[in-house]
């Protein structure tokens, strides 16, 4: 998969780059703020994003998601401490990873999202970690 990390603590973004790497899939950018992101999803490259709430100008983690769904098709899941600040419908988003997570975790839900990019798993339990959208089952024919 190539994956987009929304992520404005450089610490964390690297951590993830490494992590997803170690995966086996490849990162298609890295933004800090709501204009990188915008600028990364007109390249249309990501299949999955994994987006922060709150970036660098503010909560314009939303907008990002929004935007990503509508316009590329990429998975969207939400990484973030702040939770209550997600929308009810979850913007499109198929769930959210909280914060702090660990890297076994990080690991189990890129295997698990990487199964369901490919066929929707509605057999599969989504591993710890991840807390998935209330209609996720329909969104996952993105």
């Amino acid at each position: 998969m190539n994956i987009l990390i929304v992520e404005d603590e450089a610490v964390l973004a690297m951590a993830l780059e490494h992590a997803i790497e170690d995966a086996g899939h490849a990162v298609a950018g890295w933004a800090t703020c709501l204009s990188e992101a915008n600028a990364l999803i007109e390249t249309g490259t990501a299949d999955l994003a994994l987006v922060d709430i709150h970036l660098a100008d503010g909560v314009t983690g939303v907008e990002v998601a929004d935007r990503l769904g509508r316009e590329t098709g990429a998975a969207v899941v939400f990484m973030t401490a702040n939770a209550k600040l997600i929308p009810e419908d979850f913007v499109g988003a198929l769930g959210v990873i909280a914060k702090p997570y660990t890297s076994g975790g990080l690991q189990a839900v890129l295997k698990y999202l990487e199964q369901g990019i490919t066929a929707p798993p509605p057999s599969l339990t989504p591993p710890s970690g991840l807390t998935l959208a209330p209609d996720y089952h329909d969104r996952w024919s993105r």
